[in-house]
């Protein structure tokens, strides 16, 4: 693979490069000497390309609608390290749950900026959010909706709010990663009737300041037209509450969820240009229905972590069933990246201690838990592996750590973020010490 080549992925981090000894280099870094110093399996974070992609989703948007906010979906990847350089690029955070709200507040971020959502907020959670001052509460239900009240109530507060509404309308991605269609666990259908309901129950409670409304579609999606419906819907619903109710709607949020990368073949839209399509047609649509103009805040996750991060393995067993298929075995696989196995998740991967070399070969990269399903890629095509090798998997910075697991008692990998040729560990490598500490039988 040319140094061209290697430049011109847009599945690698923007500072990716090979040098002569056709070792991967992310962020000034070589990964050979990573993994030597931090140990394998091992994540590295590009900080340049988190910085790159929070500037032009708040650039793109702020271009289109002056009054706007960016803030990222914590559930790609939370870490203490990324909150505090998200602070720094003044994006807010989407949290889904205490865990989340708690690492927010423990790394210093400003907790106004702060949007806690989630389809069943523990009433637990919900004081906690209240407590260190989450800034807003994006009501799922009603559930949640009569518990928001009684404890803004009971705390002597009105609790900011938004009402995430189900527009209906169903985009293009992974039955799993779909979440705005009538038949989904999250929001308040429009169509039936019940987020009307919902509005006016919030304007009357004591409890609750209502500022707007938010929705979302799904993940992983390179379209624009199901974001362009619905912003129409909810606008839409929001001129006939201000008609029926007075809403004021102060703020929208039509979600985020917009895809990356992950082989050659995607071409998402770039980071920029998805935030000035959205805020324009947020702030136009709302013009043509004779709204105020709301405030516009979008969520990306993925988008802004997914490309930074780079997963490395060592290849340890090789097997070959002969005219059939050749395994080579990593010393990862389903614990610390269950995508495969669970959206049937494909990946490109790069020989990473041996960038320049030429072939290819059919190989299945298989993890080492004992899973028949545990496979990282099926089929790659990489240059002959031996036992030692280092296999990178790009696109890998949301949703791998995000979602592993302890699974046959893996210790889950390190993470290091790497910029101008320096490398700072942002998460430890697990212990065993860490993995028994909530056995309550052990000494």
């Amino acid at each position: 693979m040319s140094r061209e080549e290697i430049r011109g992925r847009a599945i690698l981090p923007l500072t990716a490069r090979a040098n002569d000894d056709g070792h991967l280099i992310v962020g000034g870094c070589d990964v050979v000497d990573l993994v030597r110093e931090y140990g394998s399996p091992l994540y590295v974070y590009d900080e340049q390309t988190i910085r790159t992609r929070c500037r032009e989703y708040v650039q793109g948007l702020r271009s289109a609608s002056p009054d706007s906010l960016v803030i990222y979906g914590v559930k790609a990847f939370a870490n203490a390290a990324l909150f505090q350089l998200l602070a720094e690029e003044g994006l807010g955070l989407d949290v889904v749950s205490g865990g989340e709200v708690e690492l927010a507040h423990r790394s210093g971020f400003p907790m106004e900026r702060v949007y806690f959502h989630g389809n069943n907020k523990l009433p637990e959670e919900l004081e906690l959010a209240a407590r260190v001052g989450v800034g807003r509460f994006v009501v799922d239900n009603f559930y949640e909706l009569n518990h928001l009240d009684e404890l803004g109530q009971r705390l002597g507060v009105q609790a900011t709010a938004l009402i995430r509404v189900a527009p209906g309308v169903e985009a293009h991605t992974h039955e799993y990663r779909k979440t705005g269609m009538l038949d989904s666990k999250f929001g308040i259908p429009i169509a039936t009737g019940q987020a009307e309901t919902a509005v006016l129950q919030a304007l009357r409670a004591r409890g609750i300041r209502l500022v707007g409304l938010h929705a979302h579609i799904g993940s992983q999606v390179f379209e624009m037209a199901p974001y362009l419906e619905t912003i129409h819907i909810v606008l839409e619903f929001a001129a006939r509450m201000r008609e029926r109710y007075d809403l004021s709607l102060m703020e929208f949020s039509p979600g985020g969820g917009w895809g990356i990368s992950y082989t050659d073949e995607d071409d998402p839209m770039e980071a920029n240009e998805v935030a000035r399509t959205i805020g324009g047609a947020v702030w136009n649509t709302a013009a043509d229905l004779g709204l105020e103009h709301p405030r516009v805040v979008i969520e990306p996750g993925r988008s802004i972590v997914g490309q930074a991060g780079v997963a490395l393995y060592t290849v340890g067993a090789i097997k070959d069933v002969p005219g059939i298929r050749r395994y080579a075995a990593l010393d990862g696989g389903m614990a610390d990246n269950i995508r495969p196995a669970l959206y049937g998740a494909v990946y490109q991967p790069v020989l990473a201690n041996r960038m320049h070399d030429d072939g290819a070969a059919t190989v299945t990269l298989a993890g080492r838990y004992c899973e028949s399903g545990d496979v990282l890629v099926k089929d790659a095509q990489l240059p002959i592996l031996h036992t030692g090798d280092l296999v990178g998997l790009p696109a890998s910075g949301a949703y791998n750590l995000a979602m592993s697991s302890n699974y046959n008692l893996a210790l889950r990998p390190a993470a290091v973020m790497v910029r101008d040729g320096n490398s700072r560990l942002i998460r430890r490598r697990e212990s065993y010490d860490d993995l028994f500490r909530t056995e309550a039988t052990l000494g």
